[in-house]
């Protein structure tokens, strides 16, 4: 049943991963369209918060320093700054909450806002239902993201499926004023993304390299491979592997925040990613992208709003 309330103050609870925060995005969107006059507030991984930090529709992106709370259970300091953290969010009296994780921690923090409506996916795992007043059944919901909206109308919410995301204008400025855009400025440039958390869903190194030769020679002028910092071996193997214009080759693996991807990825004519952030970003910035799916089906991950997947 919708539920009977007009919300005022909305929490969206989503951490991890980033290609699935950037994939809630139309969650936010829809809620703003329906509750236009409400609070909405998105707990994000502190490391993740550049990704959704300049949506308009949100007031603001609450970070969850996973990493240092895990050692809560046996570190005194870290519990009490977890409690602190999650007697916070009781304090602010949230009168609807949204687990789009569907997690043991979301369901936990879900439960601990004490909010009187709090909705999420009935097949959670890890024991997260328990945190729901109201649970919905996503089984037949073969796209993540559809699951996702499947949640609104449970609190009478219209699905709005907008996918766009908005680079932080620090971010762009950061970007702006880098070497590397200084040196494709003005030019067509094809964003790489060659690693993969998951290796068996990467394409390989030979495959990314020849890709590379070929853009060069067609349609783009340079070529930028991204990547994270845990990441900068796949894209050093990809740039050596590269057999001509070496420097037209930029690896920035790395080197560049979350906000700054955004930037560059918004700029370039293409993306082409593994199943993976950099993918999701682009489904969100223009959708010019292109999508390597191996053992993920993408009629469940797919690049979300695009005619072909």
């Amino acid at each position: 049943m919708p539920v009977s309330i007009s919300p005022q103050r909305i929490l969206l609870v989503r951490p991890s991963a980033l290609g699935d925060v950037c994939r809630t995005v139309p969650v936010l969107s829809s809620l703003k369209h329906a509750f236009p006059d409400a609070r909405i507030d998105w707990i994000v991984n502190d490391t993740f918060v550049d990704a959704i930090r300049a949506h308009p529709a949100l007031n603001e992106a609450i970070p969850f320093h996973r990493r240092r709370l895990a050692g809560w259970w046996y570190h005194p300091g870290i519990a009490l700054e977890l409690r602190r953290f999650l007697r916070g969010l009781k304090r602010t009296r949230y009168d609807l909450v949204l687990d789009c994780q569907g997690l043991g921690r979301s369901g936990l923090i879900t439960w601990m806002t004490r909010a009187p409506q709090r909705i999420g996916d009935a097949h959670a795992r890890e024991g997260a239902g328990l945190g729901y007043t109201t649970k919905v059944d996503t089984s037949s919901i073969p796209h993540d993201v559809d699951r996702m909206l499947a949640l609104l109308p449970a609190c009478g919410v219209e699905i709005q499926k907008d996918m766009q995301l908005h680079v932080p204008d620090d971010s762009r400025a950061d970007w702006e004023g880098s070497q590397v855009c200084r040196e494709v400025s003005g030019s067509s440039f094809a964003v790489l993304a060659p690693a993969s958390r998951w290796k068996t869903k990467a394409w390989p190194t030979s495959r990314w390299a020849q890709l590379a030769d070929e853009l060069l020679d067609g349609r783009c002028e340079h070529v930028l491979i991204v990547g994270s910092s845990d990441e900068r071996d796949e894209a050093a193997a990809v740039r050596s592997a590269v057999t001509s214009n070496l420097a037209r080759v930029h690896d920035v693996s790395g080197s560049s925040s979350i906000g700054m991807l955004m930037a560059m990825i918004e700029d370039a004519a293409v993306t082409v990613s593994n199943d993976s952030a950099p993918l999701h970003m682009a489904a969100g910035l223009g959708g010019r992208c292109v999508g390597l799916y191996g053992p993920t089906d993408p009629s469940k991950v797919g690049p979300y709003g695009l005619d072909d997947h």
